[in-house]
Parts: structure tokens; C-alpha cells; sequence
């Protein structure tokens, strides 16, 4: 069945209005997507007995969901409960004349929703393909599949994409034009950047073995 393209803005629910520094807000759909496709660690946020936890995880995603997978032991991928996602990129320090004015340059995305358990093996195999090209595209197609053993063993969550809450911050410090600019201190921004480094062989691997050109081309650049 062919499913209706996604509006092109994000809907605004309770969870998801801007109430604060609302400037920085976006409802573009297009900017969700991109905050997403340029990370592959979010943090899941759950209650867990009662209590609230924040796990680190890589994720993958196609337009509709966002997937998340871990043991079947762990506690925070039971599923059926309500959670919250985010991911944010640091693009830089804002240094400002004072202190007060101090900030950070960032792209930011909070995803709510309630987490569903897959349950079908063919979304569950597309899902965790989707995950390990999000994080090392061509390394599906390069490394061995998962086992039925270690499918069996393998939670897979997935998340709506509909509700997410979006914010970015770019620039220059605010008080370039404020009683602090005749003080005759430095301002601006120190950006920041992460790359991938050179790809470093396991020991054990057999003299002569090549680095796989998917691997290789990714020294140097960033991700996504």
C-alpha cells in the first residue's frame, strides 16, 4: 500500500511548542531530517521502574520511523511506553564579552512518542539494516548477516518521526551592539568540527588484509 507523503512541517503539539528562546525553533521537516542523517548517537529517555534513565545508542531511521536496538535484556527497549529521543550537534562555543552571554552554536531534535517492540521479521531485518548503514554505510552488504540466534537476541524498537521539536542556533554573540562592546574584549565563536580519523586495523586480523574502500573514504569527513 502507498502511503501519503509527509507534510513538509512538523505538526505542533503540547510537547513539541516552542515556548522558549522561540527564534531558534524550526518546524521544517527537512531540518529534522538533516539533524538526524548527520549523527548516529541519540539518547533515549525512559522511565524504567518508576524512575527516569537516559541511554546512549546509535540509531537508523527511513522517513516515517526512527528505529533504536539493544539486548533483549535491557530494560529501557521494553516498548509500549512513552519515551523521548534527542540528538544534538555541538557547532561551536559563543563567546561573549560577558559571561551572562556566553552560549553554544547547536542543531538540536527531540523526538516523542511511544517506542513499539518489532515484532515482524521483515521490518526487524530492514530495521537493523537501516541502523548499521545509518552508522557504516556498505558495511551491510560487506559483513555477515545476523544470525536467527542473535536476531532472537536483539531488541528492535521503533519510533514515530511525527512528533519531533526541533531548535538551532547560529551566529555571532548577542551583545555586539550592547554597553559590554566598549569594554575592548575579544568575541566571536570557536567552532567545532568532528571527523572521521584514519581507520585503524584489530591486530588480529591477517597481514595484508585491505582496508574495504566503504571504510577507507570516510578518513577525514564527517559523518552523514
Amino acid at each position: 500500500m502507498t502511503q501519503e507523503p509527509l507534510p513538509a512541517r512538523l505538526p505542533v503539539t503540547d510537547r513539541t511548542r516552542h515556548r522558549r528562546l522561540r527564534e531558534q525553533g524550526s518546524l521544517e521537516r527537512a531540518e529534522l531530517e538533516a539533524i538526524l542523517d548527520a549523527a548516529f548517537v541519540c539518547h533515549l529517555g525512559v522511565l524504567v521502574d518508576g524512575r527516569p534513565v537516559v541511554v546512549p545508542t546509535v540509531y537508523g531511521r527511513d522517513e516515517r520511523w526512527l528505529y533504536l536496538h539493544g539486548s533483549v535484556a535491557s530494560r529501557s527497549l521494553a516498548g509500549d511506553t512513552p519515551v523521548c529521543v534527542t540528538v544534538t550537534h555541538v557547532d561551536g562555543l559563543v563567546l561573549a564579552r560577558s559571561v551572562f552571554e556566553h552560549g553554544v552554536n547547536y542543531r538540536s531534535a527531540m523526538i516523542h512518542g511511544t517506542a513499539r517492540k518489532v515484532t515482524d521479521p521483515e521490518e526487524k531485518l530492514t530495521g537493523l539494516r537501516l541502523l548499521t548503514e545509518h552508522s557504516a554505510p556498505g558495511q551491510w552488504s560487506y559483513a555477515r548477516r545476523p544470525s536467527r540466534k542473535e536476531l532472537a537476541a536483539t531488541t528492535l524498537l521503533a519510533l514515530s518521526l511525527q512528533e519531533a521539536s526541533v531548535k538551532i542556533r547560529t551566529g555571532a554573540p548577542d551583545d555586539g551592539d550592547g554597553p559590554d562592546a566598549a569594554l575592548g574584549l575579544w568575541a566571536g565563536v570557536l567552532p567545532l568540527t568532528t571527523v572521521w580519523g584514519t581507520p585503524e586495523p584489530d591486530p588480529a586480523l591477517p597481514a595484508g588484509t585491505a582496508v574495504p574502500e566503504h571504510i577507507a573514504r570516510r578518513a577525514g569527513t564527517r559523518h552523514g
